[in-house]
């Protein structure tokens, strides 16, 4: 598996910003803690381009993760389609 990850945040204004870095984990045993840890909170710390951003989670509409970590959180729904998406 490549240590290529990669997320586009989409915002409530329906921007968007993409972004490409490296595996931010050991193990993937430890993806599950650090998205609680990150879910706590109320917003996301980026560093990209040698500058910090900070982006409220009030703002975000939603996040996606590319590729889907291995081990997920238990109350995460598993193995779904993405058949639309709502305006």
């Amino acid at each position: 598996m490549s240590d290529e990850r990669g997320m586009t945040i989409h915002f409530m204004d329906g921007a968007k910003l993409k972004l490409d870095f490296p595996k931010q984990v050991k193990s993937d045993e430890a993806v599950p803690l650090r998205l609680d840890k990150i879910i706590t909170h109320q917003g996301l710390l980026v560093q990209a381009d040698g500058a910090l951003l900070m982006i409220p989670f009030n703002n975000i509409r939603y996040l996606q993760v590319y590729p889907a970590p291995g081990k997920l959180p238990d109350y995460a729904i598993k193995e779904a389609t993405l058949t639309g998406e709502t305006t």
